[in-house]
């Protein structure tokens, strides 16, 4: 085995333009620079990320990401081993901007080209940052997905269960819209919370009384609106007593089915009697200080150790997809100038797709 491998990684799945330099020293990941470009102030108009408008703004910073991410690396492209980049899921403009883009540095380098799944760079995330052994339990949570996986390898995954309709980063973006709070939402609900009641409101917990660790939070979205418009309706308007309240209700409730879904991912995780078991949590809800405290207590409750990355690498980064292709690579994946950008690409390949599926594929 290689002592050293260093990989430049490119992401571009959403509305961040990323490109970092990963190196691994002896199996050892070190995060030689990391740099992100978010597009907040270009979609701030549209309540939401514009595909168009990402897709272009990805296409415009691309180039200068990776000049940033060499500079700080303080390497050039003689001193890589492989370009990683981001061939899926996500809004394919953003995907095919950096797949185009890493595809013409692989070309004029001649460095060998490694397309990452977006979401096994968050599944892999914890290796990274924390050096967790194989298998754990990861609860992969953000704007686009949530699922529990239990992985095995870096290119091997079961999925437990998921969302069936929005996902909790999803459901947080649509509830601060509803109650007049900007983009983007998480953070902003999560500090409305802070000063909130959660249990001035009854808000559902959905899906907990059926088995399984599947979820679903658009229910629970229809009833912050519904309480919303009866305040509205009553009163007309939110007082910031009432978007405090409402958002603490909604934070409460998210937290509290995924703790429940996440004891029951757990049990099911654990009949494998793993050595060192791991429960992870991956992607930028696991932002949220209120539902990482749940999770840490659930895991403390049945003796698991639990770890969450950085905020930095919580949210979409090129350092996890660097990291990622680099144990891809070093298992001996690569491809060539046919590889596709993917709008889906379900990383447990064998499980029934949780959201349908269609000409493109597997959604999750």
């Amino acid at each position: 085995m290689r002592t050293s491998l260093t990989i430049l990684g490119l992401e571009s799945s959403c509305d961040d333009t990323a490109a970092a330099v990963v190196q691994l020293r002896n199996g050892a990941p070190h995060i030689l620079s990391s740099v992100v470009h978010g597009q907040s102030a270009l979609h701030a108009a549209y309540g939401g990320v514009v595909p168009e408008i990402a897709a272009r703004a990805h296409a415009e910073k691309l180039d200068s990401c990776v000049e940033q991410a060499l500079k700080q690396a303080d390497l050039g492209f003689s001193d890589l081993d492989a370009i990683a980049v981001t061939a899926g899921p996500g809004l394919i403009g953003g995907v095919l901007s950096g797949v185009m883009c890493a595809k013409g540095l692989a070309a004029a380098t001649g460095l060998p080209l490694v397309g990452v799944n977006h979401l096994a760079g968050h599944a892999l995330t914890p290796r990274l940052t924390d050096g967790i052994t194989y298998p754990y339990l990861v609860l992969l949570v953000s704007g686009g997905h949530c699922q529990f996986l239990v992985v095995r390898g870096c290119a091997d995954y079961t999925r437990l269960g998921g969302t069936i309709d929005d996902a909790p980063g999803e459901a947080f973006d649509k509830t601060a819209r509803l109650l007049g709070l900007p983009q983007p939402g998480g953070p902003l609900v999560e500090r409305a919370a802070k000063t909130g009641n959660a249990a001035r409101f009854g808000f559902p917990r959905p899906l907990l009384d059926r088995p399984g660790c599947d979820m679903s939070f658009s229910g629970l979205k229809t009833a912050v609106l519904r309480a919303r418009d009866d305040l509205v309706a009553e009163q007309g308007g939110l007082t910031r007593a009432d978007q405090a309240d409402l958002s603490a209700g909604f934070q409460a409730a998210v937290a509290e089915v995924l703790a429940e879904k996440t004891r029951r991912a757990l049990t099911l995780y654990l009949e494998d009697v793993p050595e060192a078991p791991v429960l992870a949590v991956a992607g930028g809800v696991a932002a949220n200080r209120t539902i990482r405290v749940e999770l840490e207590t659930v895991a403390a409750e049945m003796g698991v150790a639990f770890t969450a990355p950085p905020l930095a690498l919580c949210t979409d980064n090129a350092a996890m997809i660097a990291y990622a292709g680099a144990e891809l690579f070093r298992a001996g994946k690569q491809d060539d100038m046919t590889l596709a950008a993917r709008p889906r690409w379900p990383l447990d390949q064998g499980s029934p797709a949780l959201l349908g599926s269609g000409k493109k594929g597997a959604k999750a």
